[in-house]
């Protein structure tokens, strides 16, 4: 298949994409992404790709397009201008590509608005279009601040409405999202598809922990952003300042990061490492007793599932969560791990205290995750599914 990708986020951005990609392309298929000049999470474009640099590359055998857009900054104005940038550019350069392709995959994160040039370059040239949904629109809004029911919401709402209605297939890594689709957005379900995400072959291997000193190290990794609720970590870290040898590893950048670290100065037990390439974190994960995940106290957050569970249960590692919803209901059924309520950082540092006293509960805990992981998470069968939907699909 010639498979032309559309997704704004694309490496060196810390996407699952690109891996995607690739592995489609190992598998004989053509490969044709076009995206945005990187600069997420940090909203500044990345040193070596100013000006256009590296607009057109390959990587890894994938045909790479970056379209010039507004960086993210901070503030709704410079999102704004980042998310429609995006769009106009990709529209212009699709408009005026050539090239046929067989099928058309959005990967969608936020905004929704990125499958707008892939829906309509699908509609032109008369081909599919798959949409693998991994942030629900538009109720991603509602955590940045958007009141439900206001016109900015609305308005939303109607683009969100339109976009999901004119993809061919939707696919969704939570079950959580099944029935807003059905109820709110009026989505025939048989137009929908759970499709989990996994981990890159990264994690393939567990690594070996290295020799350590006494005590726990607990270890966060991913983007520092507002819905994350890094500061629940910190907060928990503060009320377990007295507790010898237990440590905290904040591996990530975004942001909230300044925040974060502003809120734990003083406090010997947290370490900042920033962001780090994905190269380098299977040293971290090999460090950790347990690997942490938290999110905001949001009803919509909790219907969605963060893609880094799959990547701590690659690492055999056991999970401990502050969070609500999809991701407890997870770690319950694998029994590879704890979580308090979002946001409850009293809750999460007695859950590492249990921790750091009981590894031998602990260990099994980790065993029982890269179990789950192998069950229900594998590359391959995340590709098996995908490819024989984009076949399905073909015009």
């Amino acid at each position: 298949m010639k498979i032309l990708v559309v997704c704004q986020y694309y490496a060196p951005e810390p996407f699952r994409i690109p891996d995607i990609c690739q592995g489609l392309q190992k598998r004989g298929h053509s490969v044709t992404v076009v995206t945005g000049t990187p600069n997420y999470p940090e909203g500044e474009i990345y040193p070596g790709y100013e000006n256009g640099a590296h607009g057109d590359e390959i990587l890894d055998g994938v045909r790479v397009h970056r379209c010039p857009i507004a960086p993210r900054k901070q503030g709704a104005v410079h999102r704004f201008l980042n998310y429609y940038s995006f769009v106009f550019e990709a529209n212009r350069y699709l408009r005026g590509l050539k090239e046929d392709f067989d099928v058309v995959f959005v990967n969608q994160l936020s905004p929704v608005m990125m499958a707008e040039p892939a829906l309509a370059w699908a509609k032109r040239h008369g081909k599919k279009c798959v949409l693998y949904c991994l942030d629900l629109w538009p109720e991603s809004l509602v955590v940045g601040g958007i009141q439900k029911g206001s016109p900015i919401y609305r308005f939303f709402l109607g683009v969100s409405k339109r976009i999901y209605r004119r993809a061919d297939r939707i696919l969704v890594s939570s079950h959580g999202f099944l029935p807003y689709f059905q109820e709110v957005l009026g989505m025939d379900p048989s137009q929908i598809r759970y499709l989990p995400q996994y981990a890159e072959e990264l994690f393939g291997e567990i690594p070996q922990p290295p020799r350590k000193e006494e005590g726990a190290d607990f270890v966060f990794a991913g983007n520092v952003g507002i819905t994350q609720s890094v500061e629940t970590i910190v907060e928990a870290a503060r009320l377990l300042k007295d507790e010898p040898g237990i440590r905290i590893h904040i591996v990530g950048g975004g942001v909230a990061l300044d925040h974060c670290k502003t809120l734990a100065e003083g406090l010997p037990n947290v370490t900042f490492y920033g962001r780090r390439p994905l190269e380098e974190m299977p040293g971290f994960y090999a460090m950790a007793d347990a690997l942490l995940i938290t999110l905001v106290r949001d009803l919509v957050m909790s219907v969605n599932f963060p893609g880094k569970i799959q990547s701590y249960m690659a690492a055999g590692k056991p999970v401990i969560g502050a969070i609500d919803g999809e991701t407890p209901r997870l770690i319950g059924e694998a029994q590879c791990g704890e979580c308090a309520p979002a946001e409850d950082s009293k809750a999460l540092a007695q859950i590492l205290l249990r921790a750091a006293r009981n590894p031998e509960t602990w260990k099994v805990y980790g065993e029982n995750s890269r179990k789950y992981y192998d069950a229900h998470f594998r590359k391959e069968t995340f590709l098996d599914t995908l490819e024989q939907e984009l076949k399905d699909h073909l015009s």
